[in-house]
């Protein structure tokens, strides 16, 4: 509790940026004219009366003075410790500042009240409490500093007041804290402020120590490692000379490998340049490793070295041949390249502005037909080394150049490790899957791939960490590929397309007995001579247990075959050696899944009703046959216009419509009843509705399965067609001639009908196939509904089949 007693009339002696609480005395500089002239007042006023000179020590903040002041008593004037004048100052009581007034002397003269303070006796438990963590942390404090005696007379202060007025000596108070020390009069709340500010205080210095520890040991711990660290260098040093061997581990010796490395001269320049940095780096520099690893890459790339090819034409075919059947195309390819290769060594042409002959090839087709295991029969028959690069899911750029050095855990891209795991810079390199590289924030890895395999550009190819220049035109790059749309066009305009359309039901035969059976006995623990399958067995399995373009499921199917018999060895109901006919197939792997339309019953079969007709389409796993269905509502329903299902593409409903619309405008040219489409819906599906379908090539299909709804003729069972149709009638080209008439082979089918300007495409088609199809190249939709549809007996015939047709729908 405070209160106020009679004013006093005070000179002022400021103090800027400083405060003095009561209880405190400290010497002030008689220098300085203002605090000269407030002793000098002071002493003219003791003159006039009695006592010791008093003055009011007020803090000044900016200019600004404080509200309250503290009484002080000059206690002695002499001089201070390095000469000048001064005077020894005693802090008394507070004082509250009142009005300004006039007094002897230069100094400024103010009223006073002083503050009297008082303190409950005895004190209350909490305020007790106070004192004593008060006086606790100032003794941790104290002790920290070594102030010993001070730790005495703080200990010895009771008095509340005079207690908290002692932490202005304290110097981690800003003059702001200690202004509010002053201008708290009550005592226990100046206590309180005191006891924050000290225990903040304690908090921070703790801290403090903890850092400057931690950095201590730190900096104990790299000063012992790296004594250490040049003791154990001075060690293996004298043991080297001691034993004679040549230096290891330091600059010295990656100086020398550089310089005794068969390296090209641009490469060399810059391993000397990074070998310079290592040299000036320190042991603990981060840079000293990343300069390490990339040397230790550089050395380890095969630079100079080159395997020779093998330009044994004949003798490289005939491993191509044996190692796969079919897949004429990539073998005709790889044969010229080694022919070319070989006529121009022979007449010493050689490299050729920088670059070399290498070879970009794309295989393209559907799985299971080979792609992968011809780059090892590639490199066979070339006599190079061979490595195998997935790019299936790979999303980052840096895959392919490689990242920047300065990332941790940096290496180079994928075509660099290629070309090191080889170990020669002219390796056959698979890119595997490239059309399943996708793109996403880190980069598009198919646009990095446009240098790799461009002719005209990858001699010069630089990666991202080894940033320096590396020749890849000697190396021959095949990429394989299901889905030629998902290739990049500037990607796949870099490269020779070859497409793998799938194996015809023969060479299958020749893969499942040459290839597939021999690789299976041996993974079922059986001899060649234990289990043979007949030809016809192997037929069976190719032709209707497994139809597919390739031969994945074909192997699985011998593979499940021969574990049968071994089982049943084991078990004793089978005792080999044997042989697995056609008729044992059904007790061993099942039923057939496939059957073709041709074996099936007549009535059983999908084209007995009129309305639906047989296609031919291109899907991701090779040609297939599709069949189309066409249906009319009743009349009495009221449902009109064209249905469309099936998951079908804008382009196929395009398609759907034409077909409508050409029947409906030339209905009476074709002896159709199309009058009755005006008032009756028409409802057009494509089964495996949940496999989306799109493209024109259904055209002439879905206009045969229209007419032969209306006219009530049905469709052959043996007959399958495709081509885009046009209003007039028209029969336009489309793609994939070759898939499909495979498929169509594989199905049982034994008439195709195709656009006439697609005939050239026949070329492709292999002739044991075109031998067993005959192909009908037709121009107009007349043409196709001529061969597709049957005969009708007589009118009254159609008719009937009409009539039937529409109860049917």
């Amino acid at each position: 509790m405070a209160s106020t007693s009679s004013p006093l009339t005070l000179p002022v002696l400021p103090l800027d940026d400083e405060v003095v609480l009561p209880g405190m005395v400290v010497p002030l500089d008689l220098s300085d004219n203002e605090v000269r002239a407030a002793v000098e007042a002071a002493q003219a006023a003791v003159r006039e009366g009695s006592g010791k000179p008093r003055v009011l020590l007020v803090p000044r903040v900016d200019g600004t003075y404080a509200g309250i002041g503290v009484l002080g008593t000059v206690e002695q004037v002499g001089r201070l410790s390095d000469g000048d004048p001064g005077a020894l100052i005693r802090g008394r009581a507070r004082v509250r500042i009142g009005a300004g007034t006039t007094g002897p002397g230069a100094a400024l003269w103010v009223e006073g009240t002083q503050v009297e303070e008082t303190v409950p006796d005895p004190l209350p438990g909490a305020v007790t409490e106070l004192v004593k963590e008060y006086k606790a942390l100032a003794t941790s404090w104290l002790r920290k500093r070594g102030a010993w005696q001070v730790v005495d007379r703080v200990q010895q202060i009771e008095d509340v007041s005079a207690l908290a007025d002692n932490s202005g000596y304290s110097p981690f108070l800003t003059t702001a804290q200690k202004v509010a020390l002053l201008e708290t009069v009550e005592p226990v709340a100046r206590l309180k402020l005191a006891t924050e500010h000290l225990r903040d205080h304690l908090a921070e210095q703790d801290v403090a120590e903890s850092i400057a520890k931690d950095v201590q040991e730190g900096v104990d711990k790299q000063q012992r490692e790296f004594l250490l660290r040049r003791q154990l260098e001075a060690v293996r040093k004298e043991l080297r000379e001691l034993n004679g061997e040549a230096p290891d581990g330091g600059t010295d010796d990656y100086r020398a490998r550089v310089e005794a490395a068969d390296l090209p001269e641009k490469v060399r320049e810059a391993a000397l340049k990074e070998v310079d940095k290592l040299e000036r780096a320190s042991d603990q520099s981060p840079e000293g490793s990343w300069i390490r690893t990339w040397l230790d890459t550089v050395l380890e790339m095969p630079w100079n070295e080159r395997t020779e090819d093998q330009y044994d034409i004949r003798g490289a075919r005939e491993i191509l041949d044996a190692e796969h059947a079919g897949l004429d195309d990539v073998k005709e390819r790889i044969t010229e390249y080694l022919a070319v290769r070989k006529r121009r060594a022979d007449r010493g042409l050689g490299v050729v502005g920088g670059r070399r002959g290498g070879a970009v090839l794309a295989l393209v087709g559907p799985p299971g037909v080979g792609k992968t295991s011809l780059g090892e029969s590639v490199a066979h028959a070339m006599g190079r080394k061979f490595v195998r690069v997935a790019l299936g899911g790979v999303r980052d750029e840096a895959e392919i150049r490689g990242h920047r050095r300065t990332y941790v855990g940096a290496l180079p891209g994928r075509i660099v490790r290629a070309i090191k795991e080889a170990g020669s810079m002219n390796p056959v390199v698979l890119l595997d899957e490239i059309d399943k590289v996708g793109s996403d924030f880190r980069g598009d890895p198919a646009a990095a791939l446009l240098e790799v395999l461009d002719p005209a550009q990858n001699h010069t190819f630089r990666d991202h960490y080894l940033e320096v220049e590396l020749d890849l035109s000697d190396v021959v790059f095949l990429a394989t590929a299901n889905v030629l749309e998902a290739i990049p066009g500037p990607l796949l305009d870099r490269m020779e397309l070859v497409r793998l359309d799938g194996y015809t039901e023969d060479e299958k035969i020749v893969i499942a007995r040459d290839h597939l059976l021999p690789r299976q006995l041996e993974r079922a623990g059986l001899d060649r001579d234990e289990v043979a399958i007949e030809e016809a067995a192997l037929r069976k399995l190719a032709g209707e247990y497994t139809r597919e373009a390739g031969v994945r499921n074909l192997e699985r199917s011998i593979a499940r075959l021969l574990r049968k018999v071994a089982a049943q060895a084991e078990l004793g109901d089978r005792e080999l050696p044997c042989t697995v006919g056609v008729d044992d197939l059904r007790d061993l792997v099942g039923r057939p899944h496939h059957v073709p339309e041709s074996a099936q019953d007549p009535a059983e079969r999908r084209t007995s009703v009129p309305g639906v007709a047989t296609g031919l389409a291109v899907t991701g796993a090779g040609g297939d046959v599709m069949f189309v269905e066409a249906s009319l509502a009743d009349a009495e329903t009221g449902a009109t216009g064209l249905t469309l299902t099936g998951q079908l593409g804008d382009v196929m409903k395009e398609s759907a419509r034409i077909a409508l619309s050409y029947l409906r405008s030339h209905g009476a040219e074709l002896e159709l009843p199309v009058t009755g489409l005006k008032d009756r819906g028409v409802h057009i599906h494509f089964p495996a509705g949940a496999v989306p379908k799109d493209g024109p090539s259904a055209g002439v299909t879905m206009t045969t399965a229209l007419a032969s709804l209306l006219s009530g003729r049905l469709v052959r069972t043996d007959v399958a067609m495709t081509g885009e149709v046009s209003l007039t009638g028209r029969v336009l080209p489309i793609g994939g001639v070759k898939q499909k008439l495979l498929a169509a082979h594989r199905a049982g089918i034994t008439t195709v009908v195709i656009p006439k300007r697609n005939e050239a495409d026949l070329d492709d088609v292999p002739a044991e196939v075109l031998d067993k199809l005959e192909v009908h190249t037709v121009t107009d939709v007349r043409q196709v509904l001529d061969i597709a549809l049957t005969p009708a007996e007589s009118a009254e015939a159609a008719e009937d089949l009409t009539a039937a047709a529409t109860v049917a729908a």
